[in-house]
């Protein structure tokens, strides 16, 4: 199941994402050398009319376009295409393109990530519709309480319904549960209300590490309230709606990504959090194993987690390209070609060395 879940979900949706770098560049005017699905050793391959060779390689863990100037997949400038070329040479060539091209070109392997996680979001409302409490007043009223309660100890009561959490107002359980889980540790501000009278009170979020039916532990903030269950409706959603809520649930995933990332660097969360692309396989295979809905679910979470980190400002990957090219619009001309170079050099090394160590992580961590 890890191999089968691993080869849908990281192999096509890279592919994809090259895909999107490949269709604005031929868009303007931009010509690929090869487009490959996979790395390492051509197993297959043909030459279209275009002059690209279309290619499977060895390696199916994702892929890349080379555009015409690059020295290498990662889209390094050739340092000859960073000199005068006659204007033969110039034609067709990614680095001779208008800066806005070049950035259009770059942003849109990023941006098509995005949409496949947009469209499987679309689709999921077009479904099931949007989630409604039948009682909207019995929403978020704390049900019962956890044998450690940080909410309890801080004075709070059964019946007490939860109006916001650092001002933010709650929609439902799930907002309640977003804006807790995500910081363990932390002290917040929960607002509630009381017959009639609203209060707002500083509660410190409890730390735990948690399991799920597969054994992957995570650690998770709990304030050890469950809300009492009102019924639920569902509610269906015309395709603008959906489209609405679809942008908002991958902002929302988004957030998590940069909230999770921040905890790391601070040292708030375990750097064992984070994995490389065992981990992936991992719960590619068990998230395909619970069938269509999450699998389909688990598949825009790594779409977006993959545009995330492309947009990364890291030289080599495309985050780093645009800040290269927002450099180049400040300066009215092209960084020297000895210091992006070294910049490209290393950021691939950069790159490499994060994927070794959290291979070596998921490696130690399912020897445990």
């Amino acid at each position: 199941m890890w191999i089968v879940g691993f080869l849908l979900v990281l192999g096509p949706l890279i592919t994809i994402h090259e895909l999107g770098h490949y269709l604005v560049g031929r868009w303007f005017g931009v010509k690929a050398e090869a487009f490959s699905v996979g790395f390492g050793k051509e197993l297959w391959g043909r030459t279209d009319k275009h002059g690209t060779r279309w290619k499977i390689a060895a390696l199916p863990v994702g892929g890349y376009v080379q555009f015409k100037g690059d020295m290498n997949p990662a889209s390094i400038p050739d340092a000859e295409s960073l000199e005068e070329l006659a204007p033969e040479e110039k034609a067709g060539n990614f680095h001779h393109a208008a800066l806005w091209k070049r950035a259009l070109i770059v942003f849109a392997g990023p941006a098509t990530n995005i949409l496949v996680a947009l469209a499987i979001f679309i689709g999921f409302n077009m479904i099931y519709g949007k989630v409604l409490p039948a009682d909207p007043e019995q929403e978020n009223v704390i049900g019962a309480f956890a044998e450690a309660s940080s909410a309890r100890e801080a004075g709070m009561q059964l019946g007490d319904k939860i109006i916001a959490v650092n001002d933010e107002k709650l929609e439902d359980f799930m907002d309640l549960q977003r804006n807790i889980s995500l910081y363990p540790n932390q002290t917040v501000s929960i607002t509630y209300s009381r017959d009639g009278v609203v209060s707002t009170i500083p509660v410190k979020i409890g730390s735990f590490q948690e399991k799920d039916q597969f054994g992957n532990e995570s650690t998770v903030g709990r304030i050890g309230v469950s809300a009492a269950a009102p019924e639920r409706v569902f509610e269906p959603v015309g395709l603008g709606e959906a489209i609405s809520l679809s942008v908002t649930q991958s902002v929302e995933i988004f957030e998590m990504i940069v909230t999770g990332l921040k905890q790391v660097i601070v040292g708030d969360r375990s750097v064992r959090e984070m994995g490389s692309f065992i981990k992936i396989a991992k719960y590619s295979g068990e998230q395909l194993s619970l069938g269509a809905p999450e699998f389909s679910f688990f598949i825009a979470l790594i779409s977006i987690n993959l545009a995330f980190i492309n947009l990364l400002p890291i030289p080599a990957l495309d985050g780093g390209h645009l800040a290269f090219y927002a450099v180049e619009a400040v300066r009215r001309k092209p960084a020297g070609p000895v210091a992006t170079e070294w910049a490209y050099r290393t950021g691939v090394a950069f790159v490499l060395v994060l994927m070794i160590f959290f291979t070596i992580n998921d490696v130690v961590d399912l020897a445990i």
